[in-house]
């Protein structure tokens, strides 16, 4: 049984994906990977969230800077000015997450609409 539990607990996958894994981490890296600038402001991610909570996105994006994932520049200026961008690890991400969307869009009827029927 203590195999079995440091198994599961050292699976890679199981690892990575709970750095980005739940809706708000994948909704940040998509935003900022389709931002114009490649680079968004705190408050205009919070007008493309609006359903996210100041503190959660707070959190999400300190959970994604520590994972590597987003990169904080923090400007020296009154007031000051902090910007997100995607680290090339994030960059690397947006393939494999891109994929997800697209089969995501294909299968949405098949998925959620069907099971609200029920």
């Amino acid at each position: 049984m203590a195999d079995l539990q440091a198994g599961y607990l050292s699976c890679p996958i199981r690892q990575v994906m709970s750095r980005f894994g739940d809706k708000w981490s994948m909704l940040v890296l998509y935003s900022l990977s389709q931002s114009e600038t490649g680079v968004l402001r705190f408050n205009e991610l919070r007008r493309l969230m609006t359903d996210c909570s100041q503190k959660m996105l707070s959190q999400t994006l300190k959970r994604l800077e520590q994972s590597n994932l987003v990169h904080r520049e923090v400007y020296a200026e009154v007031p000051p000015r902090v910007e997100y961008s995607l680290t090339a690890t994030g960059l690397s991400l947006m393939p494999a997450l891109t994929g997800l969307i697209d089969w995501a869009l294909l299968h949405f009827d098949d998925v959620v609409t069907k099971q609200i029927k029920r």
